[in-house]
């Protein structure tokens, strides 16, 4: 694994583990270049755990008793006060201060916040929104309990802001994948209120760029391509050529949707042409999820917009086969995309739709995602006037035997 792969796969057995860490790529360099002697008691846990070796056993030195003493009763102070916040398994669930009794907020709750963010992003990642939208609400109720009636340094304040805004932009991601549409431009109008606040251009670039997908799904291809340029000026001083990739392909689907080829072209070309610029320090955590098979899918929906339905089959399915054993949500989501594409043909390939909607029931139930389910009913609709055909007749009775309310 990559360091950051390894980041990555260890905060998702965290969360499995209910015991969640805090890892970053930093962290991992840092046991890897012994600049940190031996991690911290959660961390040893959950190395414990998934290599069934001690500490020693994997090259770290531990602390002396006293040390270790230290280290322990920090880690008890740590615990009890993330009982006490109430943050439980997975997001921040803690009751807010009560008035007059205003609490001194700090990096703790500063680093709960980012931790809720980043749990939302693993778990809808492998398995979709359905279950994460009332857990990222409560979270970001907390979040703004904290700021109303907390007490912080301007500079903390400010940190926690752009925390807020940040998960502010993951809850709206949810409410987007379950079709709530209002609520999610309601939750990315709230994170550019934050990003003001905070002065934070990324997050506003992040805001933008969320609303930009938004409009996507709203038919507003106009809008689509306005709020990605504006997305790409706040990012354009920040040393991310990834993420002005990932915006030039929001733009290059805005014109897509307007049937408008020549730019649609040339934002797919220069959204290639910055991608193979490859990742920087500047890349924002959240943008883990855009690996070249992301990229790949994303054309292939532009493709489609534009009609062009085998280009679009062709480059889902590359999509499907360059990712990797994670991301089993978007996974699902452009296997549905290669069934609708050959469907969608004007000369239907219905052998090759129907292997692909087969293939995409196998990602039942592990994938709860509202538009995954979307998904398979538009396969359903699609190819229902082709029941006569073996291979479709095969899907809608496994379709209708597998999904609720089918």
């Amino acid at each position: 694994m990559s360091r950051r792969e390894a980041a990555e796969f260890l905060v998702k057995k965290a969360i499995e583990y209910r015991d969640p860490v805090h890892c970053v790529t930093r962290t991992i360099a840092t046991w890897e270049d012994g600049t940190t002697a031996c991690p911290s008691p959660p961390y040893q846990r959950l190395l414990h755990k998934i290599t069934g070796r001690t500490v020693t056993q994997l090259g770290f030195t531990p602390p002396t008793p006293r040390t270790a003493r230290r280290t322990r009763e920090g880690e008890d102070d740590m615990r009890r006060r993330t009982m006490l916040l109430g943050t439980g398994a997975a997001l921040l669930t803690a009751a807010s201060p009560a008035r007059g009794n205003a609490a001194a907020l700090d990096g703790d709750h500063l680093q709960q916040l980012q931790n809720a963010e980043r749990t939302i992003y693993a778990q809808d990642r492998n398995h979709g929104s359905a279950e994460l939208g009332r857990q990222a609400a409560a979270a970001l109720n907390t979040a703004y309990a904290w700021l109303r009636q907390g007490r912080y340094t301007e500079p903390l304040g400010r940190r926690l802001h752009s925390a807020t805004g940040n998960l502010s932009v993951a809850a709206g991601w949810l409410a987007l994948d379950s079709g709530r549409t209002h609520d999610a431009r309601s939750l990315y109008t709230e994170a550019l209120a934050n990003a003001r606040q905070a002065d934070d251009p990324g997050l506003e670039a992040h805001a933008f760029a969320c609303l930009s997908l938004l409009a996507h799904s709203t038919g507003r291809p106009r809008e689509a391509v306005t709020t990605a340029q504006v997305a790409q000026r706040l990012v354009a001083t920040l040393g991310s050529p990834r993420w002005l990739s990932l915006l030039s392909m929001r733009e290059a689907r805005g014109w897509a949707l307007q049937g408008d080829r020549a730019l649609t072209e040339q934002a797919i070309v220069h959204a290639h042409t910055l991608y193979a610029q490859g990742p920087h320090d500047a890349d924002p955590e959240w943008l883990g999820f855009y690996v070249p098979a992301e990229l790949a899918g994303l054309e292939s929906l532009c493709r489609a917009d534009l009609g062009q339905h085998e280009r679009a089959s062709a480059g889902a399915e590359q999509a499907v086969m360059l990712f990797a054993d994670g991301h089993l949500r978007n996974r699902a989501l452009y296997t549905a995309d290669v069934a609708l594409h050959h469907a969608r043909k004007p000369n239907p390939d219905l052998d090759a739709a129907g292997d692909a909607a087969h293939r995409t029931l196998a990602y039942l139930p592990d994938v709860r995602s509202e538009r995954f389910l979307r998904s398979l009913r538009d396969i359903a609709g699609t190819l229902q006037p082709h029941h006569s055909t073996r291979a479709v007749a095969d899907y809608l009775d496994a379709y209708r035997a597998l999904v609720p309310a089918a």
